[in-house]
C-alpha cells in the first residue's frame, strides 16, 4: 500500500512538472514573432505631376525620405520610444531644403520664414506646439520641449522663441532658412497677388517653374515596441501668407492627433479645411466611437467629407496594431512607411 501511494505520488508530481513545462513554453514568443512597430511619413501633398519632375529631383526627394524615415525605424527597432523617432524623423525633413518645413519653409508676403509644429503622445495625449517662430532651427524639438517641460500646449511668436532660449534648444539667424527657389516663389505670388499652397498650382494658374518647386510640409507618425503612438508635423505654411496666418500644422486634431486606442495622425494639405474639419481627430473619433478600421476612416475623410468642405490633401497614420495609411485626394503626396519586418516602401505620385 505504502509502495503504491509513492507511485501515485511520483505520477502526479511528473504530469504535473510536464504540465508547468508545456505552459511556459505556450508563453515564450516564437523566434519567428515580430513586436508589433512600425512608422509612417510624408514630406507634403498637392499637385505633384510625373511630368513636371526631373529624374534628379525625383531621386533627391527618395533618397531623402529614406534617410528620414530610416533614422527613425532605427530608433523603434533598438526599442526607443515613438517620440524620439517622430523628432529624428522630421529633424532630417526639416534640415532638407526640399521640404516646407525648417531650412527649406516659404517666405511670407513681408519676404520672413514663420514656422510651425505640433507633436502629441498618444499614450498621455500630452502634446505640445509652436507657431510663428522665425529663429528656431527644428521646430518640432520646441513643440517637444513645450509638451515636456511646460503645462501648456502651444506657444507663438516672441514668446514661443522665448521658451525655446531657456529650453537651451537651437536658434539661428532668419537668414539660415534662406532658398532661392522659395525667394522665386514669392516674387511669383506676390505679382498674381494670389497665396499658393506649399504643393498646389491651382491657384497660381500653372506656371512651367512650378516643376521646380515642389516642397511640402513635412510629418511622421509612429509606433514602438510598447504599444505608444506618437504623431508630429512640422512646416512653413503658405507662400505670401499675411497677418500671421496659421495653418492646421500646429493645431491639435487638425494637423497633429495621437491616442493609444486608436491612432496617429499627420495631415498635409489646405490647412484651413483641415482645420475646419478637425481631420486628425475626426479619424481616430470614427474608430473609437464608430467602430470604422484605421483604412475606412482615413478613406472617408479624406475622399468624401474634406473635399466636400472644398478642401484637398492627404493623411498618414498608423494605428494601435501597427496597421498604415497613406491617404489623399490630390495628385501626389511625398510619403514612405516601414513595417515590423523592415519592409520599406517610398512613393510620389497617385498610384
Amino acid at each position: 500500500m505504502k509502495n503504491l501511494n509513492l507511485l501515485l505520488i511520483f505520477v502526479v508530481f511528473f504530469f504535473s512538472c510536464q504540465s508547468k513545462n508545456t505552459t511556459s513554453e505556450e508563453e515564450k514568443p516564437s523566434k519567428n514573432s515580430k513586436e508589433k512597430f512600425g512608422i509612417v511619413i510624408h514630406g507634403g501633398a498637392g499637385t505633384i505631376l510625373k511630368k513636371n519632375m526631373s529624374d534628379s529631383l525625383e531621386n533627391a526627394y527618395k533618397a531623402k525620405l529614406k534617410e528620414a524615415i530610416e533614422t527613425g525605424y532605427a530608433i523603434l527597432e533598438s526599442g526607443g520610444s515613438s517620440l524620439d523617432a517622430i523628432e529624428k524623423t522630421i529633424n532630417v525633413m526639416e534640415n532638407s531644403p526640399l521640404f516646407n518645413a525648417g531650412k527649406g519653409a516659404v517666405f511670407t508676403n513681408d519676404g520672413k520664414n514663420e514656422l510651425d509644429a505640433s507633436i502629441m503622445d498618444g499614450r498621455t495625449q500630452n502634446a505640445g506646439a509652436v507657431a510663428g517662430v522665425t529663429t528656431v532651427k527644428n521646430p518640432i524639438n520646441l513643440a517637444r520641449a513645450v509638451m515636456e517641460n511646460s503645462e501648456h500646449v502651444m506657444f507663438a511668436r516672441e514668446g514661443a522663441e522665448q521658451f525655446a532660449k531657456e529650453q537651451g534648444i537651437e536658434l539661428v539667424d532668419p537668414s539660415y532658412f534662406y532658398t532661392e527657389n522659395r525667394m522665386k516663389a514669392l516674387k511669383r505670388a506676390q505679382k498674381r497677388e494670389k497665396v499658393e499652397l506649399d504643393h498646389d498650382d491651382k491657384t497660381v494658374f500653372y506656371d512651367p517653374l512650378i516643376k521646380d518647386e515642389k516642397f511640402g510640409t513635412v510629418g511622421c507618425v509612429a509606433l514602438d515596441k510598447n504599444g505608444n503612438l506618437a504623431a508630429g508635423t512640422s512646416t512653413g505654411g503658405m507662400t505670401n501668407k499675411r497677418w500671421g496666418r496659421v495653418g492646421d500644422a500646429p493645431i491639435i486634431g487638425a494637423g497633429t492627433y495621437a491616442n493609444n486606442n486608436t491612432c496617429a495622425v499627420s495631415s498635409t494639405g489646405w490647412g484651413e479645411f483641415f482645420i475646419r474639419g478637425v481631420v486628425a481627430y475626426d479619424i481616430s473619433a470614427m474608430m473609437e466611437y464608430g467602430g470604422k478600421s484605421l483604412a475606412e476612416a482615413s478613406k472617408t475623410v479624406i475622399q468624401e467629407k474634406v473635399p466636400e468642405i472644398g478642401g484637398d490633401g492627404g493623411i498618414i497614420a498608423i494605428d494601435s496594431e501597427g496597421n498604415m495609411a497613406m491617404e489623399f485626394n490630390t495628385a501626389g503626396m511625398y510619403r514612405a512607411s516601414m513595417d515590423a519586418n523592415g519592409k520599406l516602401e517610398i512613393a510620389i505620385y497617385g498610384e
